[in-house]
């Protein structure tokens, strides 16, 4: 599905649902400033009081959590719905959560649930380019796989509002890239350029021989042989002026720039020494990829990284089409429990907390019914996100689903919102413009701010 799912409001609840398909055909004939302009910016904005978040930490879920067996977990559901997941009570009375997620049920006062996200796509591709950019459509041509037609990731939009002057990215994607044998759409710089991607770190932290590719000089190069080559260049660079016009090779200069800066900075490879911490505190997280991912995501934070987007394992690692409930409870949630709640533990007792903000989220939900496989499907029509820090109010549930967890029945919230509330809380005003390629003026976000979060 990927048309625009309208949902008609009467009061506080949804009573009526109509599917709408849009289809590229469609999309194509308008502008990319009309398609992003379907919702304004709200005055909600201001409720946040002024910026609050230095930085944000987005842990995403690849591939789709099951809402219904994780967040959103109801007894009184249909049994092919509520499935063998069991709640238990947290430390807030009145939310109860997944029982194999119990150290973030001792942790429930300190972040909040949204139950009612929602879009209209039941496509990893198209859900990803959702969820990463903050869009509800897709751009006019933009594709399944990564081309510059695609809207700019929140990082990109990080890089450009907030460019980092101490040497240091001001956007991160770890410890991989979403790739199916083509780059998901919605990691990059889309329509901004090449300019404003998101720096990727594709590897594994938890292994003993994790370095960071471009910030290990090769032997015997030193920073003052790397100065005597920038040098260098500088001078081939100042007989090419004829290029200059070029964008491509404006590009190109600048981001040789921008890897020198980070190269050369102690600053940068100091964030990224995992050896830095206490073998304590890396168990705390856990020894494996998505723990030490999170490790590394609050080193960054705390070096001063504007947004670090810390993917859970592999691409599609929560697609659960088979034997659903065995992978959460022996795969899935385990590392997640231990991971979410040492980051959020770790950044409290730092005193980082109120100015990082955590989201937790996939590109969609799963299917409200089990397949004949006991697993469950892709699904855009309802799903929930986990938000703390960033003076977002904890031990809280905004929001709520359908009694088969398939649609929203309160207010739904939008990627476009998700965004809204990111920028606002990151002190980028929402009536900004950037400009892409063409020099064509956009506004960085369209939706409004999730204000019950404040």
């Amino acid at each position: 599905m990927n048309g625009v799912t309208k949902l008609h409001r009467h009061g506080t609840g949804i009573c009526r649902r109509e599917v709408v398909q849009a289809g590229f055909t469609g999309l194509l004939g308008l502008s990319l400033a009309d398609l992003m302009a379907a919702r304004p910016a709200g005055a909600a904005a201001a409720r946040i009081g002024g910026p609050k978040a230095k930085s944000v930490i987005l842990v995403f879920l690849t591939g789709g959590p099951p809402h219904q067996d994780m967040w959103d977990i109801d007894m009184s559901r249909p049994a092919e719905v509520r499935g063998e997941t069991k709640p238990i009570k947290t430390n807030v009375p009145g939310i109860e959560i997944s029982e194999h997620l119990p150290m973030m049920a001792k942790l429930a006062d300190r972040y909040a649930i949204i139950r009612s996200m929602h879009h209209g796509t039941n496509e990893h591709e198209f859900g990803t380019h959702f969820m990463l950019t903050g869009v509800d459509q897709l751009p006019p041509n933009a594709k399944f796989f990564a081309t510059r037609a695609d809207w700019p990731a929140m990082g990109s939009i990080v890089n450009w509002a907030r460019p980092s002057g101490n040497g240091l990215p001001s956007s991160v994607i770890l410890p991989t890239y979403l790739n199916n044998g083509y780059g998901f759409s919605g990691q990059s710089g889309g329509i901004m350029g090449g300019r404003y991607d998101p720096w990727v770190v594709d590897k594994d932290p938890s292994k003993p021989e994790f370095r960071v590719p471009d910030l290990q000089p090769a032997v015997g190069l030193t920073v003052d042989r790397l100065d005597h080559r920038r040098a260098l260049l500088d001078r081939i660079d100042g007989n090419r002026k004829d290029l200059e016009a070029l964008t491509d090779v404006r590009q190109l200069s600048e981001a040789h720039e921008k890897a020198f800066t980070t190269l050369t900075s102690a600053q940068t490879r100091e964030a990224f020494d995992l050896s830095k911490e206490p073998q304590s505190v890396r168990e705390r997280y856990g020894m494996h990829m998505f723990g030490q991912s999170l490790l590394l995501a609050r080193r960054l934070a705390e070096a001063g990284v504007g947004l670090i987007q810390a993917n859970m394992g592999t691409m599609n690692n929560w697609d659960t089409h088979g034997n659903n409930w065995t992978q959460l409870k022996d795969r899935l949630l385990p590392p997640l429990d231990r991971g979410l709640s040492a980051l959020l533990e770790d950044l409290s007792q730092r005193g980082l907390l109120d100015e990082t903000l955590v989201i937790a989220v996939g590109e969609f939900g799963r299917t409200p019914k089990i397949n004949a496989t006991a697993g469950r499907d892709h699904w855009g029509g309802v799903f929930s996100a986990v938000w703390a820090g960033g003076g977002v109010k904890g031990g809280q549930v905004i929001g709520k689903s359908d009694r088969e967890a398939a649609y929203p029945d309160s207010e739904a919230y939008l990627p476009s919102d998700m965004a809204a509330t990111v920028f606002t809380a990151l002190g980028i005003p929402l009536n900004s413009q950037f400009r892409d390629l063409q020099d064509r003026p956009f506004p960085v976000a369209t939706g409004n701010v999730i204000a019950p979060l404040f």
